[in-house]
């Protein structure tokens, strides 16, 4: 069986207010995505519906999707690890419940279609509208709270798992008998630098 997280140690490395995950946190959290993937019964869905869950997987596609560079957050299973974390915090799974019933609502009422079944156009319309701070208004300021907090998960989600961490080449704490910083980020600083 697949090795369980406390919720005490999930919320010990995650911070609920501001929406912080540590990486080691964000790293157990993928062994036992992994682990439970790996069994004869697959991953079990832990907080969310299957309709949520599939929205949730179009919507992390959507935030992080399979380029030249990498295979995306559906490969990172950026979904899952959501899912497991909202799995084993109340409140996280009512901040993601909430959101996608709300992106759901919304899709209906501008388009007759709930988010996963709307065209994609449609759907980047909708993202375009709640993925920014100047467009909020009262009718979509939950959207705007909700996908503030989904961005900032899936990429949590895709940057800590092996697929994230390949595409930034980091290669742990190691030593290096040298170090120089790349010409372009010294200019880059010292052109915004007060003191330049």
């Amino acid at each position: 069986m697949f090795k369980d997280i406390s919720r005490r140690n999930l919320l010990r490395g995650f911070s609920i207010s501001a929406g912080l995950v540590t990486v080691a946190t964000a790293q157990q959290v993928h062994e036992a995505v992994t682990e439970q993937k790996q069994t004869d019964q697959g991953f079990t869905l832990k907080a969310f519906n299957p309709h949520e869950f599939k929205t949730l997987q179009c919507l992390s596609d959507l935030i992080v999707p399979a380029d030249e560079h990498s295979p995306g957050a559906l490969a990172a299973h950026a979904a899952e690890w959501i899912d497991y974390m909202a799995g084993n915090c109340p409140e996280l799974a009512e901040i993601f419940t909430g959101g996608l019933a709300w992106l759901d609502h919304e899709m209906q009422r501008r388009y007759g279609a709930d988010f996963v079944d709307a065209k994609p156009e449609e759907q980047a319309a909708m993202l375009d509208l709640i993925a920014s701070q100047k467009n909020e208004a009262p009718e979509n300021a939950p959207g705007i709270h909700f996908f503030r907090w989904a961005r900032n998960l899936v990429l949590d989600a895709y940057y800590t798992s092996p697929i994230g961490i390949k595409e930034l080449g980091y290669m742990g704490n190691t030593a290096v008998s040298e170090f120089h910083v790349p010409e372009e980020v010294l200019q880059y600083a010292l052109k915004r630098s007060p003191f330049a």
